[in-house]
């Protein structure tokens, strides 16, 4: 899969977020990003869909600029899509007074990253024994509590995606021996105490 060479990820706004606040367009995008330009029959395959839908759920996510066609791929008729980001930024404080509906969106597009960050953990749980032993001891499932302020907060979550961001900086590819894709999942949410 080649990626595009500007990896800055798109800053979701009440426009966009009404866009991708749905379970099959949230999943279209994230196979795009993943495997590659593809068409809605493809797609509709690996993701059990009918084609109709995948179709139609491409084409919004056109017109809200997630997705654009990928013309150096089709034949004839056969139309490709490409995802135009590669990461989502989801800011809550762009949301905290919005109307309602732009709330039920947000809270939709949450709880859906939240279902996919537990579909690909329990993904993991059941074929981790599938891999070599090195990425079978090469992966994590850590917990921890820590007592901070929110500007403590925030400034832990930079100092991980600024790690991050410097793993990504490697630039590996499919014909760099051992390497495979990861995902790394991130959560930090206050919890109640006794």
């Amino acid at each position: 899969m080649q990626e595009p060479e500007d990896r800055t990820p798109r800053i979701l706004d009440a426009r966009s977020l009404r866009g991708i606040a749905h379970p099959l367009r949230m999943q279209l995008l994230d196979a795009l990003r993943r495997g590659g330009p593809a068409t809605a029959s493809q797609l509709a395959a690996k993701l059990g869909e009918s084609s109709g839908a995948t179709s139609y759920h491409l084409r919004q996510l056109a017109v809200h600029g997630f997705v654009e066609d990928a013309p150096e791929h089709g034949k004839g008729r056969e139309r490709w899509w490409r995802a135009v980001d590669q990461g989502l930024v989801f800011d809550s404080e762009h949301f905290k007074d919005a109307a309602p509906e732009v709330r039920g969106a947000a809270e939709l597009f949450l709880h859906e990253v939240a279902n996919a960050h537990t579909r690909e953990l329990s993904t993991w749980l059941g074929t981790r024994e599938d891999w070599p032993d090195d990425w079978f001891r090469s992966s994590d499932m850590s917990d921890m509590s820590l007592r901070l302020t929110p500007d403590l907060a925030r400034e832990l979550i930079g100092k991980m995606h600024e790690l991050i961001d410097g793993y990504r900086d490697l630039d590996l590819d499919k014909a760099t021996p051992g390497s495979e894709q990861v995902r790394i999942h991130t959560h930090l949410f206050p919890i109640e105490t006794d």
